[in-house]
């Protein structure tokens, strides 16, 4: 008897959703799920209303034709995170945890398995004697990317010769390349001209 009363109590509270009140946005349901904003943070809830990614400042919004909100594509979601006055952007999968870390100077959502990020790297071209410091340049590289991060491809290399920190705009450099299909990548060259690459 005290097994079965045990059973009755519970059934009630199974599978029921979360409330959220108060929200500043709810986004259309996509990929199945839905992002929710609350004051500067967002999270994701599942079709069932539970919250399956908790509310966090580090989400990065995608430009949709009437909004701007994060997604999920090929179960990946762009965050970014600020180190030394640099935004660097990674992503998470749709159980929050960090999948690839942020370590570009800007990504686009996946596409077909892959993403196009922009790395930078450092050289060091020499050693002032006065400063006591290396000499060095910074060279951005446009990548294709796969699911873990592992670069597939060198699309572009532009040498810019300022640290990150350093620049004038603070918005990241822009991506200049896009993915047409599962194999191919249109290129923008310096004279604005396009090439198909496949990857």
């Amino acid at each position: 008897m005290k097994k079965l009363l045990i059973t009755l109590v519970l059934i009630p509270f199974i599978g029921i959703a979360q409330t959220f009140e108060n929200l500043d946005y709810i986004s259309p349901f996509s990929n199945g799920v839905a992002a929710i904003k609350k004051g500067y943070e967002w999270g994701f809830i599942d079709p069932e209303g539970n919250l399956i990614v908790d509310f966090r400042n580090d989400l990065v919004a995608t430009k949709t034709d009437n909004a701007s909100y994060p997604i999920f594509s090929n179960g990946k979601c762009l965050i970014a995170n600020q180190k030394d006055g640099v935004l660097y952007y990674g992503y998470i999968d749709k159980t929050g945890k960090t999948v690839i870390t942020p370590q570009f100077l800007n990504a686009n959502n996946f596409q077909y398995g892959k993403a196009l990020v922009l790395k930078v790297e450092k050289e060091t071209i020499g050693y002032n004697d006065i400063f006591k410091k290396d000499v060095v340049n910074y060279h951005y590289f446009e990548l294709v990317i796969d699911e873990n991060g592992n670069t597939i491809d060198h699309l572009t290399q532009l040498a810019i010769h300022v640290s990150p920190k350093d620049k004038d705009d603070k918005n990241p450099p822009a991506i200049t390349s896009k993915l047409i299909s599962e194999n191919l990548v249109a290129v923008k060259g310096n004279n604005k001209k396009w090439r198909i690459k496949k990857i």
